[in-house]
């Protein structure tokens, strides 16, 4: 017997001059008490369907909004459009206040953290605490992010001529059926310009000075199998936020919750205001 799903519905709003589209899960009703919001920003070919199934999760917890960053899934795409880093940010804040948000949590992956991170800087009224899972941590003067352009830009490419989950394989040789597919049926959304721009984005954008400015509580999320975020990495942020939790969640690469999706929400803890309630397999590393 399946549990009831979390999912309310889909959305689109004008906000920062575009159209942003988000997927709605949970809402207060479902835990019986009263948190904060949660926006899940996801990374640079991630789509907010993709990232149902945590929004599915967190629904059963938090008033819970998975966005389609510019560029990707259902909101805004074209050549007119900025990329940046600082409008990707501004999106975020504006999203939040367009829903009235009061005060909110942002979970980013990757990209999305980066997007955090730069809309932390700016100090908007609501935003209360800030969960950055595995980001890039390249930037100027820094060694480049591990992945390469080409990988991204030729699964979008063969994407918008039509995939199967196999043909996905090749890009994702870890990944299961399910996974294969709903990627291959979202990448093509994906603006080719936009992930350019944004990767670009990675190794142009300072995202470390953005880190020192930010007072509110920061939770690192890093992959133990990863390579995007080193030991050496958490140092230097932890020395530039002290207030930071670390947590290195085990048997994950950088799709933390692809790889180990119950150590993603152990890794949370109560970091959002209450934990999510997952089995006791599996260890994560936390200082």
């Amino acid at each position: 017997m399946h549990s009831p799903t979390t999912y309310r519905y889909g959305g689109h709003v004008h906000a920062n001059g575009i159209r942003q589209h988000y997927l709605r899960f949970g809402g207060a009703e479902c835990a019986g008490t009263v948190h904060d919001p949660v926006i899940v920003v996801p990374g640079i070919t991630s789509p907010a369907a993709t990232w149902a199934f945590v929004g599915e999760c967190l629904g059963s917890r938090f008033d819970t909004y998975v966005l389609d960053v510019r560029g990707r899934g259902l909101s805004s795409a074209g050549d007119e459009l900025d990329y940046s880093l600082d409008a990707q940010a501004a999106d975020l804040i504006a999203f939040a206040d367009k829903l009235g948000l009061k005060r909110y949590s942002v979970l980013g992956h990757s990209m999305g953290a980066r997007i955090g991170v730069r809309a932390a800087r700016h100090f908007p009224a609501g935003l209360a605490r800030l969960v950055m899972a595995d980001p890039p941590v390249s930037g100027p003067g820094r060694r480049a992010y591990p992945s390469k352009l080409p990988w991204y830009v030729d699964s979008i490419r063969q994407s918008r001529i039509g995939m199967d989950a196999d043909a996905m394989r090749v890009f994702c040789p870890t990944w299961t059926e399910e996974q294969l597919a709903l990627r291959a049926q979202w990448l093509p959304t994906c603006d080719e310009r936009a992930v350019r721009d944004s990767f670009d984005g990675f190794h142009s954008d300072d995202v470390h000075v953005d880190i020192g400015e930010i007072a509110i509580p920061l939770l690192l999320m890093t992959a133990e199998r990863g390579d995007v975020v080193l030991e050496d990495d958490v140092r230097e942020i932890r020395a530039l936020a002290p207030q930071l939790l670390h947590v290195r969640v085990a048997a994950a690469g950088h799709m933390i919750p692809w790889d180990n999706e119950p150590g993603f929400y152990r890794a949370l803890g109560d970091f959002l205001g209450e934990s999510v309630g997952v089995s006791p397999a599996g260890h994560e590393s936390v200082d």
